[in-house]
């Protein structure tokens, strides 16, 4: 399994980006794909995720601002970035879960200058 991950850059305060990740080979169909976040010298936190199965989930930090979508028939989600804030800066990681397996993504550094 490979996850290939796109999008990520700076930008300003206010702005919008779009990331995208697609996930490559054979894996049980009942799954989630997610993007996480770390911010420097933080954890590493879930920003949003959506099952296989069409469920949607954010973190409260980003809810009304950030929207993932999920193409099934690809495998592959995209995370839309509106109203970005300076505290939303940090490293972005595609994660996919299958049963007890977690597959990451290389991360993708997104900056939002104030």
């Amino acid at each position: 399994v490979q996850l290939q991950a796109s999008g990520g850059g700076l930008v300003q305060a206010g702005g919008s980006l779009r990331l995208s990740c697609a996930a490559h080979g054979t894996f049980f169909r009942i799954n989630t794909l997610s993007w996480y976040r770390q911010a420097p010298g933080k954890q590493r936190e879930l920003v949003a995720a959506a099952t296989s199965g069409g469920t949607t989930d954010y973190a409260d930090s980003v809810k009304g601002r950030f929207t993932l979508s999920r193409d099934k028939g690809k495998n592959t989600v995209y995370l839309q970035m509106d109203s970005l804030k300076p505290e939303d800066t940090g490293v972005y990681f595609c994660n996919l879960r299958v049963t007890r397996n977690s597959y990451w993504g290389q991360g993708t550094l997104v900056t939002v200058s104030s």
